[in-house]
C-alpha cells in the first residue's frame, strides 16, 4: 500500500530540507554577488543616464507645449520680442551676397564610427560624439577606447576609424535642444541662404591641425569648397566664421593654403586675397586659455572646484569615486592633441610674471562701479593683490607672497621614480604613476608657475603628451618672422609666430562676449590620499574677501571660457595697422557683446548672452555677421564696439610690433 507523504507546512520543514534550501540560496546569491562588480564607471554611467532621462523628459514637456506658448508668456513678462536678425535685415532690403563658411571649435562637432571592434556591433555610421550620448553609459569602456587616440602617433588605434560628421548637421546642435550653429544658420536662411552657399567645415577636432590633412585631407577639402563657392557665386569672396578653437584652426589654414606642397596646399601667396572677404572670429582663443592648464594638469575646471566647495570631502569618497572618474577623463583627453593648441601663448610677455599682469587692478563689477562712480580706493588696492601672472600657485600663501620672499626649489632636475603600490591602478594609467613621490613633491615645492613655466611644468608631468604636442604647436614669440624655421606648420596657429597673409582688402573681426567671470589663475594643493589618485587638486578652500578668487580660481573679464585678453589683444593691438605680424595692414575690428542673462526661463539661453557657446544665439552678433555676409564692411558696422578695458590691457603688454 503506497505511503502518503504529507507536504510540510511553512515553518515545519525538516532540517534536511531547510539546509538544502539554504545551500541553494547561498549558491544563487554567491553567483549574483560574483557577477556584480560595481565600479566608478557604473556610478558615472548611471548618473549620465539619469541626467539624460531628465533632460529628455524636460525636452518632451517643452515640445509638448503649443508653439506660441513660450513666446506668449515671455512677451507678457518682458513685452514684445524684437524681430530675429534675419527678418530685420531682410526688411531693410539686404540680400544674399557672399558665401559663408562655418569652422566649428573643439568638442562641438559630431564624430561617427566607420570601423571598430566587436563591442561596437550595430554602430556603423552612428554618432559616438554629439547627439544622444547613449553609448557613453551603455558601453563606457568600449566608447572611451574608440574616442581615444594612439598615445604615440596621435592618430587612430589600429582597426578603428572615427570620422567627422559632414554637412550642416555636423555642428548645428551639440545635443537635442542644445544649439551651436543652428540659430545662425536659421537666420542666414531667412536672408535667403541655402546649403549651396553655406558650408560647415567640419573636422576631427581631436587631431592636431596638420594631422587632419594627413589623415582626412580636411584642409584640402576646405580649400576646394571655398574655391567652388567663390566660382559659383560670380567671384564674390567668402566670409569665414570660425568659433572657439576653430579660430586657431583657420589661422593654421591660412598659412597652409598658401604654403608650397607637400607641407602646404600650394595655393600661392595671393590665395587668401583672391578668395576671402572677411574672417569673423567668434570667441577666439588667439593666445590660448589658462583653463587648458588645469584640464591637462589635473583634469579639472572651475565647475569641479565649485562642486567640491559646495560638498567638501563628500565628492572624493568611494561612493562617488570622483578621482577615478577624473583619471579616466585624463587618460582620454591627453590623447587629443588639439587640447595642446590652447595652452597659453606668448609666455610672461603676454600673461604677466610673478609680480605683474596686464589686467592688474581688475576686479569683478568694476565697470558697473565705474559707471555708478562708487569705486573706493580700498577696493582698487584689494584688487591689486590678485597676481594673475601666477597661473598656478601651490597654496594661497604662495599666490600672495612677495617675490623677494618666495622660496622655491627647482623641479626641473628632480629624480622621478615609479610608485611601488600602484599596480591595482594600471587600468587607468596616467603619467603621474611614473613620476613617484620625488617628482610629485618637486612640482609642489616650486610653489608658483608663470606662463613660461607652465609649459615646462606640463613637459615635466606629461612628457609623452607634450612630445607629440611639441611637434605640432609652439607657444613662444618670434624674434625674426623671416627666419625660415617659421615656415614649419608647428608655428602656423600661433599668431605671435606667424604673419597674416598678404591680403590688404580682407578684414578680420574679433567677436566675443564680456562681463562674465572667466578662469585666469589657480590655487592648487598637493594630495597623497591614494596611490591611484591624481596628486594635484584645485584648492577649493582658497577664497578672498572680494570675488576675484573663489574656490581656488582667480577670475577676470571674459566669456566664461576665453579671457578678454586672449580674445581681443591681436585685433586690438597685435594686428592693428601695419605690424610685423600684419605686414599688409589688414583692417581689424574688436566687437564685444556685453553679457545679459535671459529674462525668463522660457527665453532659453537668451538672445543677449555673451557666454562662450550661448553667444552663437546672440541677436546683435548674428546681425553683425549677416550684414557682413550681405556686403557690409567693418566701418559700416560702426567700427570697434568695446565694453572692457582691452585697449588699456593691450597697452600694458610690452611687445615689439
Amino acid at each position: 500500500m503506497p505511503v502518503m507523504r504529507r507536504k510540510p507546512t511553512p515553518g515545519t520543514e525538516t532540517p534536511e530540507a531547510s539546509d538544502a534550501e539554504e545551500d541553494k540560496k547561498s549558491k544563487v546569491l554567491g553567483r549574483k554577488n560574483k557577477d556584480k562588480k560595481w565600479s566608478c564607471l557604473d556610478t558615472c554611467c548611471w548618473l549620465v543616464g539619469c541626467i539624460c532621462v531628465l533632460w529628455w523628459f524636460l525636452l518632451f514637456s517643452y515640445n509638448a507645449m503649443p508653439a506660441s506658448f513660450p513666446q506668449f508668456v515671455t512677451e507678457a513678462i518682458t513685452g514684445p520680442l524684437p524681430d530675429p536678425p534675419g527678418v530685420k535685415v531682410l526688411k531693410e532690403g539686404l540680400k544674399v551676397k557672399h558665401p559663408v563658411v562655418f569652422v566649428p571649435g573643439i568638442v562641438t562637432g559630431g564624430l561617427e564610427l566607420w570601423e571598430g571592434q566587436e563591442c561596437t556591433e550595430g554602430l556603423f555610421r552612428k554618432r559616438l560624439w554629439g547627439g544622444t550620448f547613449g553609448e557613453v553609459y551603455k558601453r563606457p569602456l568600449c566608447w572611451m577606447y574608440h574616442m581615444s587616440l594612439d598615445n604615440e602617433t596621435g592618430l587612430d588605434h589600429p582597426g578603428i576609424r572615427v570620422r567627422p560628421v559632414t554637412g550642416l548637421v555636423a555642428a548645428d546642435y551639440f545635443a537635442a535642444g542644445y544649439f551651436v550653429w543652428a540659430v545662425l544658420i536659421n537666420n542666414l536662411a531667412r536672408l535667403g541662404y541655402e546649403e549651396k552657399n553655406m558650408y560647415m567645415a567640419s573636422y576631427d577636432w581631436r587631431l592636431s591641425f596638420q594631422n587632419t590633412e594627413v589623415r582626412d585631407q580636411t584642409l584640402s577639402r576646405i580649400k576646394s569648397h571655398i574655391e567652388l563657392m567663390v566660382a559659383t557665386s560670380g567671384g564674390k569672396k567668402a566670409v569665414i566664421i570660425p568659433h572657439s578653437m576653430g579660430v586657431l584652426y583657420f589661422l593654421h589654414f591660412m598659412k597652409w593654403v598658401e604654403a608650397p606642397a607637400p607641407m602646404g596646399g600650394g595655393g600661392g601667396p595671393n590665395w587668401c586675397a583672391k578668395h576671402l572677404k572677411a574672417v569673423m572670429n567668434i570667441g577666439g582663443p588667439f593666445l590660448g586659455v589658462p583653463k587648458s592648464v588645469p584640464g591637462l594638469l589635473s583634469a579639472e575646471v572651475r565647475d569641479i572646484a565649485v562642486a567640491r566647495a559646495v560638498a567638501p570631502g563628500i565628492l572624493d569618497k568611494d561612493l562617488f569615486r570622483l578621482q577615478m572618474m577624473l583619471q579616466h577623463v585624463m587618460k582620454l583627453t591627453r590623447t587629443w592633441d588639439s587640447t595642446m593648441s590652447m595652452i597659453p601663448k606668448g609666455g610672461d610677455t603676454i600673461w604677466g610674471g610673478l609680480d605683474w599682469s596686464p589686467e592688474e587692478g581688475y576686479y569683478p563689477g568694476k565697470r558697473d562701479q565705474d559707471n555708478n562712480e562708487t569705486q573706493t580706493p580700498d577696493q582698487s588696492e584689494e584688487a591689486s593683490h590678485a597676481n594673475y601672472g601666477r597661473i598656478i600657485s601651490f597654496g594661497q600663501e604662495a599666490a600672495n607672497t612677495a617675490v623677494g620672499e618666495l622660496k622655491r626649489i627647482d623641479f626641473r632636475d628632480a629624480v622621478k621614480g615609479k610608485n611601488v603600490a600602484n599596480s591595482s591602478c594600471r587600468d587607468v594609467w596616467t603619467e603621474y604613476q611614473d613620476m613617484g613621490y620625488g617628482g610629485i613633491n618637486a612640482v609642489a615645492e616650486y610653489k608658483v608657475y608663470t606662463a613660461d613655466e607652465v609649459v615646462e611644468l606640463l613637459q615635466f608631468v606629461a612628457p609623452k603628451m607634450m612630445a607629440r604636442g611639441n611637434t605640432h604647436f609652439s607657444y613662444g614669440i618670434a624674434d625674426n618672422l623671416d627666419d625660415p624655421k617659421y615656415d614649419h606648420y608647428k608655428y602656423w596657429s600661433n599668431p605671435l609666430e606667424t604673419k597674416l597673409p598678404n591680403a590688404p582688402d580682407m578684414e578680420i573681426f574679433s567677436l566675443y562676449g564680456v562681463g562674465i567671470p572667466t578662469e585666469r589663475a589657480y590655487v592648487y594643493r598637493l594630495t597623497h590620499s591614494a596611490e591611484c589618485n591624481i596628486p594635484f587638486q584645485i584648492d577649493c578652500s582658497a577664497d578672498c574677501a572680494d570675488s576675484y578668487l573663489a574656490g581656488g580660481v582667480y577670475t577676470v573679464d571674459g566669456d566664461e571660457t576665453v579671457p578678454t585678453l586672449s580674445a581681443g589683444y591681436m585685433c586690438a593691438k597685435g594686428w592693428r595697422g601695419k605690424t610685423r605680424f600684419n605686414p599688409s595692414g589688414i583692417k581689424t575690428y574688436v566687437r564685444e557683446y556685453d553679457h545679459a542673462p535671459p529674462a525668463t526661463l522660457l527665453e532659453g539661453r537668451g538672445t543677449q548672452s555673451g557666454a562662450h557657446v550661448d553667444i552663437m544665439g546672440n541677436f546683435a552678433l548674428i546681425e553683425d555677421v549677416l550684414r557682413v555676409a550681405a556686403g557690409a564692411t567693418g566701418e559700416e558696422l560702426g567700427g570697434d564696439q568695446v565694453y572692457s578695458d582691452i585697449f588699456k590691457w593691450s597697452d600694458n603688454i610690452n611687445l615689439r610690433l
